[in-house]
């Protein structure tokens, strides 16, 4: 009897310690994922800070949800962002999306019904318009909305994307 409770307790602390283990694993575990790659923020208020952790000065606070930064580093929870000016800082990973934003750059743009110069207008986006990517080809277009309306834009009209990269779904 007394050697059945020993294995039973045995059994028990090393699956509470297993069980244990695996809770911590995400939070240690990177994302696998290739770098530089675009993300948005998820949070309408962002702190970038100085390094990888909480006790790391503010540099800046970014108040605009949906906001497309480019991860350029990881380290445990933390991700190295850069953002269309060039301010490069650290940022929890909790507080990005793999949502793909966009953001309107230099001058007015024409989203359009069609991928292509002629198509209809469907809206005017000022600079500084930040929007949501659905999709982007192979050519030089993506399909993109913005409170509520829908269409496609040129690539170089703004900011979130790498020249040919491909992909679907937000």
């Amino acid at each position: 009897m007394r050697r059945t409770a020993w294995k039973w307790a045995l059994t028990r602390s090393v699956a509470g310690l297993a069980a244990a283990l695996l809770w911590l694993v995400p939070a240690f575990a990177q994302d696998h994922l290739p770098l530089p790659r675009f993300a948005s923020l998820d949070s309408s208020e962002v702190n970038l800070r100085a390094g990888p952790g909480k006790d790391y000065p503010i540099l800046w606070v970014y108040q605009r949800k949906g906001l497309p930064v480019e991860i350029i580093q990881e380290f445990d929870t933390w991700r190295r962002i850069r953002d269309r000016d060039g301010t490069v800082g650290w940022v929890q990973q909790n507080l990005l999306s793999g949502k793909r934003g966009a953001l309107i750059i230099d001058e007015a743009r024409t989203l359009r019904t069609d991928p292509t110069g002629g198509a209809k207008a469907v809206a005017i986006l000022q600079p500084g318009v930040v929007a949501q990517i659905a999709e982007c080809g192979t050519d030089d277009w993506c399909r993109i909305q913005v409170k509520g309306y829908k269409g496609w834009l040129r690539r170089d009209d703004f900011w979130g994307t790498y020249p040919d990269e491909v992909f679907e779904g937000n």
